[in-house]
């Protein structure tokens, strides 16, 4: 109801804020679907802002990951996930990977070391694993990412009592 009520009004961009987060799957989906057939049909522009990685990947075709008012990453979507890799191979540091790949997120074990990588072109180099990555692991990335350079409330409020 409030899509139409809105669409009614000929906007140019329509601005959502977390439009299906009450709403259950099937509702969720008919709401996206409904909204997609809006876009086409009135030639409107939609800014939708979400938690539910599952929903943005269906209908949106550019994303900006934002943490702490802070942009981690924007772009075409397709590009974004087709440039992403998960790199699993030897234990390294970051330096040591292949030319072209900014880490977003490194981890490690006594033996082997797992990149998540944002590469500037193809990986050729026998000694990793290379993984593609969904929409749902990029956005997670890039949150932890921002989340590296928060401060630590909770620390915070317990040294102060």
């Amino acid at each position: 109801m409030a899509l139409t009520l809105a669409v009614a009004k000929r906007p140019d961009v329509l601005i959502l804020d977390e439009p299906v987060a009450s709403l259950d799957p099937l509702a969720r989906r008919e709401f996206l679907q409904n909204l997609m057939e809006t876009v086409v049909e009135h030639k409107v522009s939609v800014v939708l802002s979400s938690h539910l990685v599952a929903d943005i990947e269906r209908v949106c075709d550019y994303l900006i990951v934002l943490t702490s008012s802070e942009v981690q990453v924007a772009g075409d979507v397709d590009e974004l996930v087709a440039s992403h890799h998960r790199l699993i191979g030897p234990r390294c540091e970051p330096s040591d990977l292949p030319g072209g790949q900014h880490v977003i997120e490194a981890s490690h074990t006594d033996r082997q070391s797992t990149f998540f990588v944002r590469s500037d072109g193809p990986i050729v180099d026998p000694a990793w694993s290379i993984d593609a990555v969904s929409l749902e692991d990029l956005v997670l990335a890039y949150m932890s990412q921002g989340r590296e350079t928060e401060p630590d409330l909770w620390a915070t409020s317990k040294d102060r009592s």
